[in-house]
C-alpha cells in the first residue's frame, strides 16, 4: 500500500470528510477521492460509508486505520533518519593511536558541542599510511609523525623520544637488546635501529605490533624494551636513557596535514581545539607554526 494512499485515508478519517482532508493535504477533493478509490481497489473492500452528510468507516476501514497510522509513522521516521544522515556534514580525521588516546577525548566533546551538525570520522593508523590516505582524498585532516617531506605537512610541534622498559627489565650491554616495535615503515623503529647502529649495539626484534596497547603488553611484561614519547611511558615502566650506555634518541616532528578541500568552519574549529589540547600536555613543544595552523578564531554558528 502506497504511503500517499494511506495518508489520504487517514486524512479523511481525521478531517471527518473529503473536503477537510483535501485542505489538509493541499490537494483537490477529486484527487483525494481518486486516492481512496485506488486504496479500496487494493484492499478489495469499501473503506467508507458515504452519505450526503457523513463519512463513516466500514468495518474494513476500521481494521485498516491503526495499521495505516503505524505505517505512516514508520515511513516518516525512516525518511527523517535518512535525511539526518545524508544532510549531516562530515570531517574525516587521520591520527595515530597514541595521539588519539592523548588528545581526542577532550577535543571530540568540545567539537561536538560547537559543531553538532558535523559528523567526525576518525581513522587510526601509521603516519605514512595516513599521509597516503589524505593525499588520496580519503581524509580531510591528519596529525602524523614526520617521516619525510610532504606537500601537505605543516610541522606544528616536536616531541622527545626515549627508551622505555619495565621496572624489572634487566639487560646486559653485551647482549643484543630485545625490542618490541611497530612494523617496518614506522619512524620510531627506524630511529631505534639507527641509534643502536651508531654505537654498534646489537639488537633483536622479539615482538611486533602496530597497536600501542600491543607494544605495552610486551614491555610491561618485561619481554623487551621499546621506543616511546616521554609522555607515553606506561605505568610500571621506566625510561632507560643513559642507562648502560643506551644511546640518545632524537626529537620527532609532529605534522598537521590538511587537504585542499578541508577549509571550512568545522575544520578550522577542530584544528584550533586540537592545537589548544596539545598545548596542555607536557613534553610537547609547540612551534610558531601551530598558531599559524589555528588561524583566526572559528565561529561555530
Amino acid at each position: 500500500m502506497e504511503p500517499d494512499l494511506l495518508r489520504a485515508f487517514v486524512g479523511v478519517v481525521e478531517g471527518g470528510g473529503f473536503t477537510a482532508a483535501a485542505r489538509a493535504l493541499n490537494r483537490t477533493q477529486s484527487a483525494v477521492s481518486l486516492q481512496i478509490k485506488r486504496l479500496e481497489e487494493q484492499v478489495g473492500e469499501p473503506l467508507f460509508v458515504r452519505t450526503t452528510r457523513s463519512c463513516e468507516l466500514t468495518s474494513t476501514g476500521g481494521a485498516l486505520l491503526p495499521y495505516a497510522r503505524r505505517i505512516l509513522r514508520l515511513h516518516d521516521e525512516a525518511a527523517a533518519a535518512v535525511d539526518a544522515v545524508t544532510q549531516k556534514r562530515s570531517l574525516r580525521l587521520g591520527i595515530s593511536d597514541e595521539h588519539a588516546i592523548a588528545f581526542l577525548p577532550a577535543v571530540m566533546s568540545a567539537f561536538a558541542a560547537a559543531f553538532p551538525d558535523v559528523q567526525l570520522e576518525v581513522t587510526c593508523d601509521l603516519s605514512t599510511r595516513l599521509v597516503e590516505q589524505l593525499e588520496g582524498g580519503e581524509l580531510d585532516l591528519a596529525l602524523t609523525i614526520r617521516h619525510g617531506p610532504t606537500a601537505t605537512g605543516l610541522i606544528v610541534a616536536r616531541e622527545q623520544l626515549c627508551w622505555v622498559a619495565a621496572e624489572r627489565f634487566v639487560h646486559n650491554p653485551l647482549d643484543p637488546l630485545p625490542l618490541a616495535l611497530n612494523p617496518e615503515g614506522c619512524i620510531f623503529r627506524a630511529h631505534a635501529f639507527a641509534s643502536l647502529a651508531r654505537i654498534q649495539r646489537a639488537l633483536r626484534v622479539v615482538y611486533v605490533s602496530s597497536s600501542p596497547t600491543g607494544i605495552n603488553l610486551a614491555v610491561e611484561g618485561g619481554m623487551a624494551a621499546t621506543v616511546k614519547r616521554r609522555r607515553s611511558v606506561p605505568a610500571g615502566c621506566r625510561v632507560l636513557d643513559g642507562e648502560a650506555g643506551m644511546p640518545q634518541l632524537p626529537l620527532v616532528d609532529i605534522e598537521l596535514h590538511r587537504a585542499s578541500t578541508a577549509f571550512s568552519e568545522a575544520a578550522d574549529g577542530f584544528v584550533q581545539l586540537l592545537i589548544d589540547e596539545m598545548a596542555r600536555h607536557d613534553h610537547i613543544d609547540l612551534l610558531p607554526a601551530a598558531q599559524e595552523a589555528k588561524g583566526p578564531p572559528a565561529d561555530p554558528a
